[in-house]
């Protein structure tokens, strides 16, 4: 629409006279100039007119002449309207899957899925959260998490903390159809005598290792597994044999227990801090 002139003037004009009854009428606030709302996005038009090509053919050619392409998503698995936590979803789908369908590129193009998820849990809003922790233990893990705390990004607001949940990941895992898995902030838990960690929901007195639907998840009870800490910072170490033997044994028993690869670990916010596996 911003390319064609013509088409644009008669979209802002069509859109301006219901728009600005509005304006007039409910808002109380003066209307749009149609000239001026031109102007402005064909200069919005011009700034972003560098990034603008046939997307399908230009990733289609990439993939003629053997270049890696890169797809990302920003919502995890359990946020997904199908297979995740309902009503607590948002509106698209958030699987790996639906990158070829965004991208507009072939399924079988995707080669590699790595999942990342972090060495605890968090989340923010409402919904289940089986391995939550309250109180002085939240707040202290929120604290040392996160690049500068677990605080929402745009509003601030503390997210909700937990032990890592191998129930969930797993599920999430299989879902998003993961090749590997990238285990980030196990740093932020250096600070732990001991670690629990999430390896099954207790409903109605029986033992669940796969994830289950809503109404269940509801009534689960999380059993732990207490792993020990290592105590020592680990910030900065790029091989893994040289992390301490306790958080080696936290990284391959959460491995085991997801039934996924784990082949990356980061170990603090810089881009060098990460071991490779």
């Amino acid at each position: 629409e911003l390319y064609d002139e013509e088409y644009l003037r008669d979209k802002i004009e069509q859109v301006l006279s219901v728009k600005n009854l509005l304006f007039r009428h409910l808002y109380k606030k003066p209307e749009l100039d149609a000239g001026e709302l031109f102007d402005q996005l064909v200069s919005w038009r011009k700034a972003i007119d560098c990034y603008v090509t046939d997307t399908v053919e230009y990733l289609h050619q990439a993939l003629a002449d053997g270049k890696k392409i890169l797809l990302e998503g920003q919502l995890g698995a359990l946020k997904d309207p199908d297979f995740g936590i309902y009503p607590m979803t948002t509106s698209s789908s958030t699987l790996a899957g639906y990158g070829a369908v965004g991208a507009g590129i072939p399924p079988y193009a995707i080669n590699e899925i790595v999942v990342v998820t972090k060495a605890y849990s968090s989340a923010v809003g409402g919904g289940a959260f089986v391995s939550e922790i309250f109180g002085e233990a939240a707040h202290e893990m929120r604290q040392r998490g996160g690049d500068a705390g677990e605080y929402g990004a745009t509003t601030g607001r503390p997210r909700r903390m937990g032990w890592f949940d191998c129930v969930a990941t797993r599920y999430g895992c299989q879902v998003q159809g993961a090749t590997s898995v990238a285990l980030t902030a196990i740093d932020c838990l250096s600070y732990l005598d001991e670690i629990p960690v999430c390896i099954g929901y207790e409903v109605d007195g029986k033992l669940l290792k796969s994830f289950p639907a809503t109404t269940t998840l509801n009534k689960a009870k999380p059993v732990l597994m207490t792993l020990p800490g290592w105590k020592v910072p680990i910030r900065g170490i790029t091989e893994f044999d040289q992390l301490p033997q306790a958080a080696q044994d936290y990284v391959l028993f959460i491995e085991k227990e997801i039934g996924f690869p784990i082949t990356l670990v980061s170990n603090g916010p810089r881009r060098e801090e990460i071991i490779y596996r």
